[in-house]
């Protein structure tokens, strides 16, 4: 099990740098080819939705390949999580999808596309998941003594 601050440890500045050019690229070229807004959380919606899916369904795709191909080229690189309660992931993920629609968006749509556009609605929107997100992760691994 990795120690607590590993992550910060092990940081490399190189592939965080390559995979948030990769990140903006994909955005900037989605937007510049068919004036279109990298918001995971709408894309998904549109094709749970039935509005019409073939770009969003290739972006999503290359999304998961993408990964898949990270994690196939590279496994040591991802340790596996552990002390996790199942339940506690699917009620966060749930929360997740519910706070996404509340917020009329995601980190990618408002936290990377929003704010490069300087969108103020888009900052203010990201300000408060980022702070809502390091306040539940204080909480429940600090107060509550969940995860490892």
């Amino acid at each position: 099990m990795p120690a607590p601050f590993a992550a910060i440890v092990d940081f490399t500045p190189a592939t965080a740098l390559a995979g948030g050019l990769l990140i903006g690229l994909a955005a900037l070229l989605l937007l510049a080819g068919i004036g279109r807004i990298a918001g995971i959380s709408g894309m998904v919606h549109g094709l749970v939705a039935g509005e019409g899916g073939g770009w969003r369904l290739s972006f999503l795709l290359g999304l998961v390949a993408g990964a898949g191909l990270y994690v196939t080229l590279w496994p040591a690189d991802l340790p596996a999580r552990q002390g996790f309660p199942t339940l506690m992931v699917v009620v966060a993920g749930l929360l997740v999808g519910l706070g996404t629609r509340l917020g009329s968006g995601c980190t990618s749509g408002h936290g990377v596309c929003g704010i490069g556009r300087l969108s103020p609605r888009s900052l203010a929107a990201t300000a408060v998941f980022m702070a809502t997100g390091v306040i539940a992760a204080v909480v429940l691994r600090h107060g509550l003594g969940i995860g490892p």
